[in-house]
């Protein structure tokens, strides 16, 4: 999955957490998902919303109430659910699970599987913005997903950052060509 489809799926802060639920067998309504996900019915509805416009999730025709209806995953919603369950499936911790929600937690994880400096994320994450980059980095380096170590020989030296460990692990869940521009 290329980095501009990563960046997209995570747009939304309930989607992984929904396509893994779906992944492991809970039922397309909203209840279960809901109930699954720990989702306040808001975020988990512009998720739902964010999913079908981008083609990973369709109405199950014939099943479910006119109100609360009954999703179904598409081929593509498919393959990214069964990612997201993989990189669930990495990160046991509840409140490491937060911070993966996040929506550049991922995209960042999965760009910095080689090493890389700042501003090359920033421009293979574009419209990323300096401070939400740097937000996002510092905890994932407080909990070990992430390296930073300084090239002093460059003028001015320059931040290197790699995903490492449990980092390394969930951005090998969404394996395929990311390119950095």
């Amino acid at each position: 999955m290329d980095i501009a489809a990563i960046v997209n799926l995570t747009r939304r802060r309930w989607t992984l957490a929904i396509l893994a639920a779906m992944a492991v067998g809970v039922s397309g309504r909203q209840a279960p998902l809901i109930a699954a996900t720990g989702a306040p019915r808001s975020g988990f509805l512009d998720s739902l919303e964010h999913m079908i416009a981008t083609g990973l999730l369709e109405r199950n025709a014939g099943h479910g109430h006119p109100l609360r209806p009954e999703y179904r995953l598409t081929a593509a919603g498919t393959l990214a659910a069964r990612m997201a369950a993989k990189t669930f499936a990495e990160v046991p911790d509840a409140g490491a699970r937060k911070l993966l929600q996040k929506t550049w937690s991922l995209p960042i994880l999965v760009t910095a599987r080689r090493p890389v400096f700042f501003g090359q994320i920033r421009s293979a994450l574009h419209p990323i913005t300096d401070r939400a980059l740097s937000e996002t980095v510092k905890p994932m380096q407080e909990i070990g997903w992430l390296t930073r170590e300084v090239d002093a020989a460059s003028r001015p030296p320059r931040a290197i950052y790699e995903a490492v460990d449990q980092g390394m692990g969930i951005a090998e869940c969404w394996n395929g060509p990311v390119s950095l521009g």
